[in-house]
């Protein structure tokens, strides 16, 4: 078992930056993935950015590339999601979530665990 916590986003201005944060407890491998999700209004939940937990391998969707960076914090089970330059379009209920199982590290499938949503809204 995996329990994430997320913390962090909120309302910033468009070119703005924010800082998420997701705390893992439970047994964790260095080959598990967390990944940042997200959710629009109206829109499906998709995968933004991943990291496997021994930081080896990461993932960038293509919206985000040069502007987010996924880092982790081993020694606090944490692995954070810096936000620069923040559009209108980042506007979402941002997810993690943390899968145990061997997929490819782009794919959005397979994640066993989820933490609590929290909300970002980019203004213009």
């Amino acid at each position: 078992q995996v329990q994430l916590v997320v913390s962090g986003g909120g309302l910033v201005q468009a070119g703005g930056s924010l800082r998420l944060s997701c705390t893992a407890s439970g047994r964790i491998f260095s080959s598990y993935v967390i990944g940042w999700f997200r959710q629009g209004p109206g829109k499906e939940r998709d995968l933004v950015v991943a990291i496997t937990w021994d930081g080896s391998n990461t993932y960038y969707t293509d919206s985000v590339k040069g502007r987010f960076t996924i880092s982790r914090d081993n020694a606090k089970n944490t692995v954070y999601l810096q936000m620069n330059s923040l559009k209108p379009e980042d506007t979402a209920v941002y997810y993690c979530a943390c899968r145990t199982g061997m997929y490819t590290i782009a794919t959005s499938k397979g994640y066993d665990y989820w933490g609590q949503g929290t909300q970002v809204t980019v203004s213009s």
